[in-house]
């Protein structure tokens, strides 16, 4: 049986984009991450070092999305993905980007791109 620990909102200004403007200007980005795990060894244990500690996946996360620029979101979020599975314990993550002020022509809420990576899978 596998569990899950849901990370949403992760968000900061990144540089991703095919244009000049968004490269030049940046733009926020959110992330919500979903990792796989088991949890019941820390469950009985009660001991961080049993289990994925969230709070270092979201800084992680959030590194990705400040950092080196990509032109497409499905780089960014192939990159989120790696970076989540790179945590001991986690088997399977969830990645969802947002790119809520994208450059389209019409009136939109949001960019959505949700992927799904496996330990082992090859991008």
């Amino acid at each position: 049986m596998t569990d899950q620990i849901r990370i949403r909102g992760i968000s900061g200004v990144g540089h991703h984009g095919v244009f000049a403007h968004e490269r030049r200007d940046g733009q926020e980005f959110t992330v919500d991450v979903c990792l796989d795990v088991a949890t019941a060894t820390a469950a009985g244990s009660d001991d961080l070092l049993d289990t994925v500690d969230y709070g270092q996946v979201a800084v992680a996360v959030h590194q990705v999305i400040v950092g080196e620029p990509v032109d497409l979101i499905e780089t960014l979020a192939e990159r989120v993905a790696q970076a989540c599975l790179g945590f001991r314990g986690v088997s399977r993550v969830e990645v969802t980007v947002h790119k809520p002020h994208a450059p389209i022509e019409v009136p939109f809420d949001d960019v959505e791109l949700h992927i799904v990576r496996s330990r082992g899978d090859h991008a």
